[in-house]
């Protein structure tokens, strides 16, 4: 097969569209002939060097695709071959085929092309783990996500407003905050010119007092204080991502008097299995999240989709912070 190989470590310019080993699936796995991949952070970070692959994943890029299922592993009995699905994945997303258990595959729903349905599941599992499932996110909470013009970000404002949450976004041009007031963010704020402390706090949170019940960062250190700030009492800031660095003092007497919660979470890591494992995540996803991509309630949101073998202008697109929702390379026409 081809794979978008790596010749050593550094700029975009690094990736190269050639021929890889072909993958088998193992035990409890699939083979997936891969029709489009999203394009992540942590794409980019893995390029330069920053974040190699779990012990045992594919060293190829690529944390999610879609596709058809080509081949099953022994064990295998939830889908079939022809089955149009879409994947989490370790690794090994940007090549023509690739092996993922089947417990991190989901089905595409009717009527969804193939090449947004690449662009759902990092998005879906991170954003329902941690909304969701760590944060417990419900009806009548004031949510704060930063980057709401991003993937992520995109895809957060619509579950959240799907669950009867009020939505409060970060974002820097005028243009990406009426699109995310479009997608259901009632509270706009453009960091380069507001403070979104002052801005969130005058928002009444319905369960305690002013102030963001839950925040969802993937700034870090540079927003660490400013969202302790900006939480109510008993607010959970779950932080997802370090744009802004990995290093910053906390202040323990603001979270203490907040009797606020901290979570820094990462999802490539997690096992396969087991409690808040990827097979425990897709499965809250099928059950809960898939009914409202299936009646166009939550709609992947996608900026740009590029031939994979235009890859390294996919990612300097990502880098450029000029897209509106997801980065998506077409791989094959299936």
């Amino acid at each position: 097969m081809r794979a978008i190989n790596l010749n050593g470590f550094g700029g975009p310019e690094v990736m190269q569209w050639s021929a890889a080993a072909d993958p088998t699936p193992g035990h409890g796995e699939v083979l997936i002939e891969v029709a489009a991949a999203g394009v992540n952070r942590a794409d980019q970070m893995q390029r330069q060097g920053h974040y190699p692959p779990p012990a045992g994943a594919s060293e190829v890029l690529g944390l999610e695709c879609s596709g058809v299922v080509a081949e099953l592993g022994d064990g295998v009995h939830e889908w079939q071959v022809g089955d149009r699905v879409c994947a989490l994945l370790s690794g090994g997303g940007y090549a023509e085929r690739v092996a993922v258990p089947a417990t991190q595959v989901l089905p595409v729903p009717d009527g969804l092309d193939l090449g947004a349905a690449a662009g759902l599941p990092e998005v879906a599992a991170t954003v329902w783990s941690n909304l969701v499932m760590t944060a417990g996110l419900h009806a009548n909470q004031l949510v704060l996500i930063h980057g709401g013009g991003s993937g992520i970000g995109t895809h957060a404002i619509q579950v959240a407003t799907a669950l009867g949450a009020r939505v409060a976004v970060t974002a820097g041009t005028v243009e990406k905050l009426t699109r995310c007031a479009e997608l259901g963010a009632s509270v706009l704020i453009n960091y380069r010119d507001d403070d979104f402390v002052a801005a969130v706090r005058a928002e009444q949170s319905a369960a305690d007092g002013p102030g963001a019940d839950i925040i969802l960062d993937l700034m870090g250190a540079s927003y660490l204080a400013r969202n302790v700030e900006a939480l109510a009492a008993h607010g959970q800031l779950v932080v997802i991502g370090m744009q802004g660095g990995i290093s910053a003092e906390l202040n323990l007497g603001a979270l203490l008097r907040k009797w606020g919660t901290i979570h820094a979470t990462n999802l490539r890591a997690r096992p396969s299995t087991g409690v808040g494992g990827k097979a425990e995540i897709i499965t809250e996803l099928t059950r809960h999240l898939w009914p409202l991509i299936a009646d166009g309630t939550v709609v992947p949101v996608i900026g740009a989709e590029l031939p994979i073998d235009q890859a390294a202008e996919a990612h300097r697109l990502l880098n450029s912070g000029e897209i509106f929702g997801k980065v998506i390379l077409r791989v094959q026409d299936l």
